[in-house]
């Protein structure tokens, strides 16, 4: 092993003392952790803002077009820098100091949030307006993303605690979908989408007061070489390690298909259900419906002792959002719709997290800006071919059903039903691969300490017995 290659240190195999602990203080575990806590308030109140400006943007931008296709527009204008820049930035949050690089980060967003508010308090927003701002932000998030992914391990000391503050990310990131998108709602009827995007300007400023009142140890750095050269290193080992190139293909379909198709045509549902007038709030309802649900899979990650067993986890959740996408197709009543909206937030929030808690248990610490990197162009850089994909087919099935709420009702719900289809099929194909991807996993488990060999030897032995017994 090279000089400043480190493995992870024994991470999420739980002593048996452990299970006795209360509930709550497995749940919050990682909060003991001083720089997590700053982190975790500052975020918190952050990403209310974040889900206020989302909301406000796609409501904006449907409210003044009226075009399904612009929805999609919009989205991969603020998404395709990620794709396009988010390897090559893996490279420098390996290199550089991942606070100040977060610090940077979120100043860039909070300016871009008040451009946003200035625009649109004094009317002087349109659509390309909105569109350049959206490819700003998301050259900025093409740097903080991985920076954020990475630097969890820098906040979290103890790496017995790691897994939970991943899961706890979530919940707080789905604590935020449920206050975030219902405000935005009532305060686009009320007030105009102006006030939520200056209120996520403000809202930036206690997620910058957390980062630079932490105490970081500064960890050891490689000795820079090309960014070509370790672009390329990054790649190989991403590709070369079964679990983790499994991993991000299925994160990269999901968000391809089913996770812009369910976010970015929710404004038609909205206006649909909601009736002239109601549009707005009917949106925040189904996207808070969502977020209760994806909050409810983030508390079980955060509630679970141990990494074993997640792989059977992500193929459940998988399976169980492309079914409630195909759910939500077939709807035609709101109650029914706010009944679905939990199965698919829950379902997703489980598959990505479960996905984002494996991949940080694999890799080596030399690396984990370059696969965070990666991690975050499957998870969000292909969203943006999603958004233009699903705007485009929810355009088309639409006119052939002429015009109005109903014929984009129409177009969106046939676009759910192919991408909701893709997903299951995706996801099946993945709990196919299960059985083999196992003893690499477990062999290395055994070689980070997260499980000792003979827990290991016991699952082997087990495996067999009940195959042997099933033939």
């Amino acid at each position: 092993m090279s000089e400043g290659m480190q493995t992870n240190p024994p991470a999420v195999y739980m002593d048996p003392a452990e299970t006795e602990k209360s509930i709550g203080a497995v749940l919050l575990r990682a909060l003991r952790h001083r720089n997590y806590r700053l982190f975790f308030a500052g975020q918190l109140v952050s990403l209310v803002g974040t889900f206020l400006t989302q909301i406000a943007t796609a409501w904006l931008v449907y409210s003044m077009t009226h075009k399904a296709l612009l929805l999609g527009v919009v989205g991969f204008a603020g998404q395709i820098p990620m794709f396009v820049l988010t390897p090559f930035a893996g490279v420098w949050v390996d290199r550089i100091d991942r606070q100040k690089l977060l610090v940077g980060t979120q100043t860039l967003a909070m300016l871009q949030s008040f451009a946003l508010a200035f625009l649109a308090l004094t009317h002087r927003i349109n659509v390309p307006e909105i569109i350049g701002l959206s490819i700003f932000q998301g050259l900025v998030n093409a740097f903080d993303i991985p920076g954020r992914q990475a630097f969890v391990v820098e906040m979290v000391a103890d790496r017995t605690d790691l897994p939970n503050a991943i899961a706890l990310n979530s919940t707080m990131v789905h604590c935020a979908r449920l206050i975030g998108p219902a405000l935005a709602g009532l305060l686009i009827g009320w007030v105009g989408a102006g006030l939520c995007f200056l209120l996520d300007g403000i809202s930036y400023i206690a997620v910058i007061a957390a980062l630079t009142a932490m105490s970081i140890t500064p960890r050891v750095r490689p000795v820079p070489r090309s960014v070509l050269s370790e672009l390329a290193d990054g790649f190989r080992y991403a590709a070369g390690f079964a679990p983790v190139r499994t991993l991000l293909v299925l994160m990269a379909v999901f968000s391809l298909t089913g996770m812009p198709a369910f976010t970015i045509l929710m404004p038609i549902f909205g206006d649909f259900f909601g009736g002239p007038g109601h549009g707005a709030q009917t949106l925040g309802f189904l996207m808070t419906a969502s977020g209760g649900g994806a909050l409810v899979g983030s508390i079980y990650l955060a509630s679970r002792r141990t990494v074993l067993g997640l792989g059977r986890v992500i193929a459940v959740g998988a399976v169980a959002f492309g079914v409630a996408l195909l759910a939500f197709s077939l709807s035609h009543h709101l109650w029914v719709s706010l009944l679905i909206c939990p199965i698919a937030g829950c379902g997703m929030i489980i598959t990505f997290a479960s996905s984002n808690t494996l991949l940080q248990t694999f890799v080596e610490d030399h690396m984990r800006g370059r696969v965070m990197s990666l991690f975050a162009v499957s998870f969000l850089g292909m969203t943006p071919w999603g958004n233009l994909i699903a705007g485009w087919l929810a355009a088309s099935f639409g006119r052939s059903h002429g015009s109005g709420a109903t014929a984009a009702r129409i177009g969106a719900s046939y676009t759910l039903m192919i991408e909701g289809t893709i997903c299951v099929l995706v996801a099946i194909n993945f709990a196919r691969k299960l059985p083999a991807l196992r003893p690499i996993v477990r062999k290395l488990y055994v070689q980070r300490g997260i499980l000792p060999p003979e827990v290991v030897t016991g699952l082997q032995v087990a495996a067999e017995v009940t195959e042997n017994a099933a033939g």
